[in-house]
């Protein structure tokens, strides 16, 4: 009914974009027209229950953020300083917020027992494919800040695993340690 010859998509250039149970309905031309056609659509013809938390109107050109399927699309100011602007696709703070509880969960206190090699396999494992899911857009802010938060939790952890204070080799770096340890960066 969206594609048809009267639906949204002819009469206010809309584009439906959908994964599983959610959808973000993208148009040029906002109204009452389109909100209604669509909640009418969902509600009385497919009799589906629309949460109205989550359903809002959302005007990305007026500095408004949309999050959808953990990303956060906004537009954002060029970093180079000339006037235009550019759609910033990123990881949403609820998903870096998820990411960090992973990694403190992993390098707990609970995991302490674990050989080092094992956790940072471990580690690995999950910010491979979390990084894989989030390479989509602009992630490097991102992924400097869990590379950092990471870093730090692994230090925490080497500290943790004994009475004594954990001590890198001499003339090495902190993160040149954990490097060799294989600790992967994002």
């Amino acid at each position: 009914m969206f594609h048809r010859q009267g639906g949204p998509y002819h009469w206010a250039k809309a584009r439906l974009v959908r994964y599983a149970d959610d959808f973000v309905v993208l148009a040029y031309w906002q109204g009452q027209r389109l909100e209604k056609w669509i909640t009418y659509t969902l509600e009385d013809w497919l009799r589906l229950k629309l949460n109205r938390d989550k359903t809002k109107v959302v005007n990305l050109t007026k500095s408004d953020n949309l999050d959808f399927l953990g990303f956060t699309c906004c537009f954002d100011r060029d970093i180079y300083g000339r006037e235009c602007k550019y759609l910033n696709i990123g990881p949403s703070k609820k998903s870096l917020k998820k990411a960090r509880d992973v990694i403190r969960a992993k390098t707990g206190s609970k995991r302490c027992f674990m050989p080092t090699p094992d956790l940072v396999k471990d580690l690995n494992r999950y910010l491979q494919g979390w990084s894989q899911y989030y390479q989509y857009g602009y992630p490097r802010q991102a992924f400097r800040a869990l590379n950092y938060y990471v870093g730090n939790r692994m230090l925490r952890h080497l500290n943790r695993r004994s009475q004594r204070k954990y001590h890198r080799p001499k003339g090495i770096t902190h993160y040149r340690y954990l490097e060799r340890l294989g600790l992967l960066r994002l």
